[in-house]
């Protein structure tokens, strides 16, 4: 099973991507960014009726990192120092969310990404940058949360 089918099988999916309702998409090479679908499940959500900003941020983490899985082979993972985040709009409970996770720059010791979320009509929901150092992606045996 190569990378690619690992972050797509639910039994090899981290936990925190089941409760994000992540699916991974497409990774474009040329441009180093990977494309994920977020449905917007209700232990997501305020009484507002929209995702909780700190929980924004997850969804901008998971694409943002996934980016840079994927621009590895699936070797490596960032490992977060700082993430920036603007929150634009809100991201209604039900919702299908598209993130665009880009790797700026992906160098021995530092990592620059960007994201974005939107709805599915193209509207920005959100936007974040972070600042993070390669690690090598655990599997979880590894973690002992898993095969």
């Amino acid at each position: 099973m190569d990378w690619q089918d690992q972050i797509s099988s639910s039994t090899d999916s981290s936990p925190h991507s089941d409760l994000l309702g992540s699916e991974f998409v497409a990774f474009d090479e040329e441009t180093a960014t990977a494309t994920m679908r977020f449905t917007v499940k209700t232990q997501m959500t305020t009484w507002r009726g929209g995702v909780q900003g700190g929980l924004v941020a997850g969804y901008l983490d998971d694409v943002m990192g996934y980016a840079y899985v994927a621009m590895t082979g699936g070797e490596q993972a960032p490992l977060n120092l700082e993430i920036s985040m603007q929150l634009l709009g809100l991201l209604p409970e039900g919702a299908t969310i598209i993130g665009k996770g880009k790797v700026v720059r992906g160098g021995r010791r530092v990592i620059f990404l960007e994201g974005e979320l939107l709805s599915e009509e193209g509207q920005v929901l959100a936007r974040a940058t972070s600042t993070a150092i390669p690690t090598m992606r655990p599997s979880p045996s590894e973690t002992g949360m898993g095969g």
